[in-house]
């Protein structure tokens, strides 16, 4: 008897040896960095946007392109690796990344305090905007107070909803897509289309919204920023160094030209001059 239970406390002892062995080898693959991973599988997956033309929209053989899938499929070339894209909307692109379904986000997102709790931004930002709205050229509208008791479309998550609503007294009817929302407004169902100015400029040069039009002025400019998760300071360190590329190059306005956008955006401008200068 004290034979066999001494046998059975050594099995004991050496599952509970295995288990912490796997444990540990568990541990350590956890503590791999998310730059480590992608060189290992040799493949860099970003989120960005397919609905915001002309920064993230597909071709008619459904490939993402436009000036952000641009910029994604050159930080792959940078790193050597294969590019994935995958596409997210605004409510769900800090999930993605926070779950690991991406490793990188470039996706329209302008910087703020709350979202930089969520996700880790990398500096210098890239690009800004501020929010506007494209309505019908018939209302000849000259102020947003033409626009206060309507409805308008806009887009779920959108961090200028409230403040907007708030100022001007708009009826926000928001969806959770582009597409949802333009459908809206050409049903009628919304005077007109609340969304960043960039992307109504995108709008604005399809022949469909010829009657349209952007008269108002601009509100709440803010600086767009590319995040990776929290922690991930390697891979922030890969993006801070092509950002920083990017605008002594001038290689977001090559892309700004490349996708049709007849005025450079005057933050891009003024990050390549500064650039060039220091």
């Amino acid at each position: 008897m004290k034979r066999e239970k001494h046998i059975m406390d050594r099995r004991v002892i050496l599952a509970g040896v295995a288990a912490a062995a796997l444990i540990g080898l568990g541990g350590g693959q956890s503590q791999a960095d998310d730059l480590q991973q992608i060189m290992q599988k040799g493949t860099l997956t970003v989120g960005v946007k397919a609905d915001y033309p002309p920064f993230g929209f597909r071709q008619a053989n459904g490939d993402i392109v436009g000036i952000e899938p641009d910029m994604a499929r050159d930080l792959a070339k940078r790193l050597g690796v294969k590019i994935a894209l995958v596409p997210v909307v605004a409510s769900n692109r800090i999930q993605f990344l926070q779950q690991g379904r991406i490793d990188v986000m470039i996706a329209t997102m302008n910087y703020t305090a709350e979202r930089a709790k969520q996700v880790q931004f990398v500096p210098p930002n890239y690009y800004a905007s501020g929010y506007n709205v494209m309505i019908p050229k018939a209302m000849k509208a000259t102020s947003w107070d033409a626009l206060k008791g309507k409805t308008v479309c806009a887009i779920q998550g959108s961090f200028y909803n409230r403040g907007a609503s708030e100022k001007y007294g708009l009826q926000l009817s928001a969806f959770a897509g582009v597409a949802e929302a333009l459908t809206a407004l050409k049903q009628g169902r919304c005077v007109g289309f609340l969304y960043d100015d960039t992307a109504i400029e995108g709008q604005l040069l399809k022949s469909e919204w010829s009657s349209y039009d952007m008269p108002l002025p601009s509100q709440d400019a803010e600086p767009w920023g590319i995040s990776v998760k929290k922690g991930e300071d390697k891979l922030a360190a890969k993006v801070h160094d092509a950002i920083v590329d990017w605008n002594k190059t001038g290689f977001i306005l090559k892309l700004e030209t490349k996708y049709g956008i007849k005025h450079h955006s005057d933050f891009v401008v003024k990050a390549h001059d500064a650039a060039k200068k220091g």
